[in-house]
This record gives structure tokens, C-alpha cells and sequence, in this order.
């Protein structure tokens, strides 16, 4: 398959795995390159510059793919050391940065000097536009069913995706709800280049998560997410458990009142009891809708070929077959 993005990252397939906090370590970024999408290491996961650029050689010793990075933009006092993992990147040889959070406006002039790519991802057509603006390569458009933070304007793919298309100059690929040919297929209909897997992506062999987490995400079904923080407007789509449920309570109970702090033993710092320890209510942690949609545990190869064997049978026995 060729579409722009292929063709701008220079990758096999029109699939990107994104970053991924906790997840997204060099061997499952080195998986999804070498089964021809685009592998993404997550750069706030490594606890600093040195780490990803360790994280970044390392993966190099697994895959001679284009692999990307995942910078987020996070609204702290304390900011992380931007340049720092910046310059891990430009040396670590890296092409694509996937960018999320905050404006990366700051940052491009650096990353556009040293020849890369940015994909930087949305959740609404207007921060798409924005993006385009001040001269992102690319976007992801991110619906409401995505795990992480869907925004607050609560737009589904079937609308999000033709309205971007509508409105876009830059290639765009689908996030939020992307698990399989059909959702590529749809996405390639509806006018993106290409789809973005996060929670498909942990359910792999290679994903370097704990089995439980994987287990967990193939016993959900699409009724088992909920939305945290809305009142402190930083919702986040997660899978539910005994800490979900605290939250959720104390958002009722303390209604336009909650503060940060009285939820942050539920959101902070969990991610490497849940991800790498397998304590599955330790905290909130993100998750699609799309787990409904998971019922094996492949490895990356095999989903990525199932994904794109099944996407040539759709086109052109199904859809082909219904114009005939």
C-alpha cells in the first residue's frame, strides 16, 4: 500500500504505532518497524536524555527501519529537559517525531534543521489546522474513543476523520478505535493516509508489558472504559478498576471543587506498577474503547500481516464485489 505517508516516513505499511507511556520501549518499536510500520519509542519514559539515547542505540541493534519518537508537550512547572531529549534524538540519527501535549511550535525550527519529520497529534479539526499552520508534516487525529486524552469535544472518528479531510492540506492518519483491516480500510475511506494503534499495539507478544495487562485489555469489552478527570478539564479515557472507581467517586462527591491533589494518588506515578509490575489497581491507566475489538495475543508480524492481507481481501473481494 502506498500513501502519503508511507511514502513521507518512508515505512512499508500506512501503520503507525504511537507512544506509548510505559510501553513504548525499543522492542516493541523495533517490532512494528520490522513488520513495516513505524515503530515509536516513548522519550518521557526514559527518565532522561542519556536514557533515550541508550533506549534510541538500543533499538537500533534490533531494526534498520525508520523508527520514530514520542515527544510530549507536558503544561508543568517543572518542565522535562526538551533539549536535552531533542538532542538525543538528532544524534540517535531519528527522522519522525511524534509530537503531543502542548504547541511544539518551540521545537520545530530545531527538529525541521536537522531533517525531521513531525506528526503531531490532535484531538479537533482546529488544533489539525493549527498544526498544519505553523508547518507540522503530518497529523493524527485522535476521536473520543481513544484511551489517553480524547480532548474535550467528544468528536467520533466517522465525523472527526471526513472533517479533517475536508479541511487539510498535510497527510493525516486515524487514531482512537483503530484495531484491525477494517479500521484501516475505513480510515483510507474516510480521507486519512494511514491509522495509528495504541492499545491494539500493548495486546502483542512483543509489547515489553506485564502479562496482566494484556490479559486485562483482551477481557474488556468496548463498555469498559471510563472517562476521569473531566471536571479538571484533562480527561482522560481509561480502563476501569478499583482506583477508576475511587476517582470517579470523588469527582461526584467533590463536583466543581476537585483539585489535582485529591486524585493524585490514583494517577501519578502508576504507570510502572501497572505496566511493568502487573498491578492492575494500582491506577488509572490509559485504554481504548478498542479493546472490545481485541481477542488474540499475536505477535506484531502476525497482526500486521493479518492487518494488511485482510485490508486487500476488503477492497478488493468486499467492496469490490458490492459495486459488481
Amino acid at each position: 500500500m502506498k500513501t502519503r505517508i508511507t511514502e513521507m516516513f518512508g515505512i512499508e505499511h500506512p501503520i503507525i504505532q504511537g507512544g506509548m507511556h510505559y510501553v513504548g520501549f525499543a522492542e516493541l518499536a523495533a517490532a512494528v518497524s520490522n513488520a513495516g510500520g513505524l515503530g515509536i519509542i516513548t522519550a518521557l519514559t526514559q527518565k532522561s536524555p542519556e536514557d533515550l539515547a541508550k533506549e534510541i542505540a538500543r533499538c537500533r541493534e534490533m531494526t534498520d527501519k525508520p523508527i520514530g519518537v514520542n515527544l510530549t508537550f507536558l503544561p508543568v512547572v517543572e518542565a522535562p529537559d526538551y533539549p536535552g531529549y531533542i538532542n538525543s534524538i538528532i544524534e540517535g540519527g531519528v527522522k519522525v517525531v511524534e509530537t503531543a501535549g502542548n504547541n511544539p511550535a518551540k521545537w520545530l525550527p530545531l527538529l525541521k534543521e536537522n531533517n525531521i519529520k513531525v506528526i503531531h497529534k490532535c484531538t479537533t479539526v482546529r488544533h489539525a489546522l493549527k498544526a498544519e499552520g505553523i508547518g507540522c508534516d503530518a497529523v493524527s487525529v485522535d476521536g473520543f474513543e481513544c484511551g489517553g486524552h480524547p480532548g474535550e469535544d467528544d468528536i467520533p472518528n466517522m465525523i472527526l476523520l471526513p472533517r479533517a479531510a475536508e479541511e487539510l492540506n498535510i497527510p493525516f492518519v486515524s487514531s482512537g478505535g483503530m484495531a484491525d483491516a477494517r479500521s484501516l480500510v475505513a480510515s483510507l475511506a474516510m480521507g486519512a493516509d494511514g491509522m495509528n494503534m495504541g492499545t491494539r499495539f500493548i495486546a502483542t507478544k512483543d509489547a515489553p508489558v506485564h502479562e496482566n495487562v494484556k490479559q486485562a485489555i483482551l477481557a474488556a469489552t468496548e463498555l469498559d472504559t471510563r472517562l476521569v478527570m473531566r471536571p479538571l478539564r484533562n480527561t482522560e479515557r481509561v480502563l476501569t478498576n478499583k482506583a477508576v472507581e475511587k476517582i470517579l467517586e470523588k469527582e461526584k462527591e467533590l463536583g466543581a471543587h476537585i483539585k489535582f491533589e485529591d486524585i493524585i494518588k490514583e494517577v501519578s506515578g502508576v504507570y510502572p506498577r501497572v505496566m511493568l509490575d502487573g498491578e492492575m489497581d494500582a491506577g488509572a491507566w490509559s485504554c481504548g474503547m478498542v479493546a472490545g475489538l481485541i481477542h488474540d495475543i499475536p505477535t506484531v508480524q502476525e497482526l500486521m500481516d493479518r492487518i494488511m492481507n485482510e485490508s486487500k481481501q476488503l477492497i478488493e473481494d468486499r467492496l469490490k464485489g458490492i459495486l459488481n
